[in-house]
């Protein structure tokens, strides 16, 4: 996935809905008091912490005043004070749960906040209430996406699309989710709406060479890949991706510049530092390799290939004990890493540590080989504390 694409995601809710305040928690009906008619006569005048202040007074003199709270939730929202509008909602909720839109409202309310988890409940029980409701269907599709839960997404935001077709970040949010999902048909399908609209896009290019590699047609995804560093060669990971392809398809020379290139424009790349050691290991650059190879383990989200590679190289110099504390921290990062438990035991049995070198293979022996990662998952940011 590229860099950014999460605030693509708030970009294509902003365009397609707005997504402002929905103001429907007062469809139910206000009692017309005269302190009712001043908090909305405040709310049209765009009074908005008048109107609050009023609601609030409300409710403190009936605390089983549902659309009271409903309407503070509103005007606190407006103000952008979410925490203290999801509290009012809540409580309006408890009072009353059928006001009409007061699901929306909360579902919004906790969506502005990035609290996408919680935003699920309440935005599923709105498209429930109102299947047709545009915002609803759109906000809890992001949800789904901004949680990880790309399946889920899938429907809710193709469905957006067809509603809004010209709406590009839409599509492109909906193009990475059926990626993450394998429909991979459906990225290729957005990919060339896309391009329909926008025939510069890099961001379209990738996504269809993400699903090319993961329906295994690596050679068009190259294709794609290429298209998109000729239309964008600074887009963050393009040259990472493109490069991770070739060394997938061992034309490591082609591979070698290209991992340089995504090094350039982001010098601390921990990715493309340690796919460029490995590289230059199998191009026997050995003193390049360990030189990539110690800037790659001391970066943010370096990957168990940092460690395993940079003992191999220490190893082949004699380094032992260096070389077997890499490949320690490489299977405390990946233990079903088969290559790191074979040559730990490799070395061990070199520095006389028998029973450490055959507890080793034992392990080795036990594992199977592990799948090469697709390019969608390389390319994916790892945000946990150790990278998978």
């Amino acid at each position: 996935m590229l860099a950014g694409s999460r605030g693509t995601m708030l970009l294509a809710v902003a365009l397609l809905c707005g997504c402002g305040g929905a103001g429907l928690a007062q469809a139910a009906g206000v009692q017309e008091s005269e302190a009712a008619k001043q908090a909305m006569a405040l709310e049209q005048q765009g009074r908005f912490a008048e109107a609050a202040e009023s609601w609030r007074a409300i409710a403190e003199k009936d605390s089983r005043d549902a659309t009271a709270f409903a309407s503070l939730g509103l005007d606190l929202a407006r103000q952008v004070k979410y925490p203290e509008a999801v509290a009012a909602y809540e409580k309006a909720l408890r009072l009353n749960p059928h006001i009409p839109g007061l699901q929306l409202d909360l579902g919004l309310a906790l969506f502005k906040q990035g609290k996408l988890d919680e935003a699920i409940a309440p935005l599923k029980l709105a498209v429930a209430a109102a299947p047709g409701n545009a915002q609803a269907g759109i906000l809890l599709g992001m949800s789904y996406y901004g949680t990880s839960q790309y399946a889920a997404a899938v429907p809710y935001l193709r469905t957006a699309v067809e509603r809004a077709p010209e709406n590009v970040e839409m599509r492109g949010v909906l193009a990475q989710s059926c990626l993450h999902a394998k429909e991979y048909n459906c990225v290729l399908e957005q990919y060339k709406q896309i391009l329909a609209v926008n025939p510069e896009s890099a961001q379209a290019h990738v996504l269809a060479g993400e699903a090319l590699d993961g329906m295994n047609r690596t050679v068009d995804a190259i294709a794609e890949l290429e298209a998109a560093e000729k239309v964008a060669p600074t887009e963050p990971n393009v040259h990472f991706g493109l490069g991770y392809l070739l060394w997938k398809e061992h034309r490591y020379q082609e591979a070698e510049p290209e991992f340089k290139a995504e090094i350039e424009n982001e010098p601390v790349h921990a990715q493309a530092l340690a796919y460029l050691g490995d590289t230059e290991i199998k191009l026997e650059h050995a003193a390049e390799a360990e030189a990539d190879l110690r800037r790659a383990v001391h970066q943010a989200g370096a990957i168990p290939l940092a460690w395993l590679d940079l003992g191999i190289v220490l190893a082949g110099e004699g380094k032992n004990d260096e070389a077997a504390a890499d490949f320690e921290q490489a299977i405390a990062m990946d233990p079903s890493g088969v290559d790191a438990h074979w040559r730990l035991a490799r070395l061990y049995q070199a520095m006389g540590k028998t029973d450490a070198a055959r507890a080793e293979v034992a392990k080795a022996r036990a594992l199977h080989e592990k799948e090469d990662k697709s390019l969608v998952q390389r390319m994916t940011p790892v945000t946990s504390a150790q990278p998978k």
